[in-house]
Parts: C-alpha cells; structure tokens; sequence
C-alpha cells in the first residue's frame, strides 16, 4: 500500500486547485511538473508503481496523512473536482444522498419525482424505505417538496 511518505515524494498536490505534479519522472514521457492522471469516467485516476489510484483518496492521504476510511465524496458533485475543500469522509449512505441532478432515465426530468397519473408524485428514501412527500399539480412544484424534505432528512445532502 501506498504510504504518505512516497506519496510525498512521486507527487505534489495543490490543495487549491486539487491537482497533482510529479515531482520525480517516473516514465520516459513524465516530466517533473507535468500534471499527474488521466480522466477516467469523470475521475482522475493516476498510476503509481503499476496501481491506478483515484486522485480524490490520494488528496485525502496527502493532507491527512492517512487513507480514509470509506469513501470521499465531492461535496459539488464534480468528480474531477479534487480541491481539498471539496472532498469529505462519506459513508455510502452518506455519499449517495448527495445527488443534485435526476438519473438519465427519469420520466419526469426532476430528482425526487414521478408521474402520478396527470399529477406528480414527490417521494424520497430514507433509511432505505420510500417515503411519500406529497401529490402536486406541476413537477416543479413536487420538486420544490422533494429538496425542502431533502435538505431535512438526508445529511450528506449539499442542495
């Protein structure tokens, strides 16, 4: 495993800008200064000795001095977004309720809703049970209803 030390020693890491340098070369095409990982689904992914490592646990080890001990969640939802400020210990619990957009296959376009016949059905999960908000005329309004329950009941929520 990868300790703080070596960590130290391959890379630099710019808390304010939440990218990596390498301050040794470690192939023939790396440079001392050249920005360190690739993007790999949205994540920064950089290899060291063989292992790929994703760039938001190694600014955890950087600052900390230690792995976390779950997950890191991007506080903004951007996950090439490895500024120090951005990232917190999340549990999945925790990292799963911090979701800003609806997912690509929603019927309605908003997070937290469903078509309810010719109304729109506001509901949220917690603790892993559906939990119904209410029946509105519009979907924007079941989406207000949704992020006002949100912002109460889900504390990973950054909304």
């Amino acid at each position: 495993m990868l300790t703080h030390e070596k960590l130290k020693e391959l890379l630099h890491y710019d808390s304010t800008t939440g990218l990596f340098t390498w301050r040794v070369p470690t192939t023939g095409r790396t440079k001392i200064g050249d920005v360190a990982g690739t993007h790999v689904n949205g994540y920064v992914r950089i290899s060291i000795s063989g292992i790929l490592y994703v760039a938001h646990r190694l600014a955890w080890l950087y600052i900390t001095g230690r792995w976390p001990a779950d997950q890191i969640d991007h506080r903004n939802t951007i996950r090439d977004d490895n500024r120090f400020e951005n990232l917190r210990e999340a549990n999945n619990i925790f990292n799963a309720q911090n979701v800003r957009k609806s997912h690509s296959n929603s019927r309605t376009g908003f997070l937290g809703v469903v078509p309810h016949g010719k109304r729109f059905e506001a509901r949220i999960r917690v603790n892993g049970k559906k939990t119904y908000i209410g029946i509105f005329k519009t979907p924007e309004q079941a989406n207000s209803a949704y992020i006002a329950a949100k912002r109460e009941l889900h504390p990973g929520c950054t909304l």
